[in-house]
């Protein structure tokens, strides 16, 4: 159980600290806007050979209550990008992870 709610959450997400603002649009939907955090890890991936695999994961964390119905295929477009959400990870206090693909 959390202890914070979805005020404090709020703020932690705030654009005018670390947040950036995105513009979320659920399939069939209305476009809203959602602060979150972007993050673009590169990963490199070792299949076993003398050659990696390298890759970009974009993700973005926000608000549970700012993307409750979000699904596979959903549109989000952060820093200028549309990234399609691919997976979403709830994770159960009021934090959700958004995995997208450009």
């Amino acid at each position: 159980m959390a202890i914070e709610g979805d005020t404090e959450r709020a703020i932690f997400f705030s654009t005018s600290d670390f947040g950036d603002a995105a513009t979320y649009t659920p399939s069939g939907g209305s476009a809203a806007t959602v602060n979150g955090v972007f993050d673009k890890d590169y990963s490199l991936a070792d299949l076993g050979g003398s050659v990696a695999i390298g890759s970009n994961d974009p993700r973005f964390v926000c608000r549970t209550s700012d993307v409750s119905s979000a699904a596979s295929g959903d549109q989000l477009v952060v820093r200028s990008v549309t990234y399609t959400v691919r997976t979403v990870e709830d994770d159960g206090t009021g934090i959700t992870t958004l995995i997208l693909e450009a």
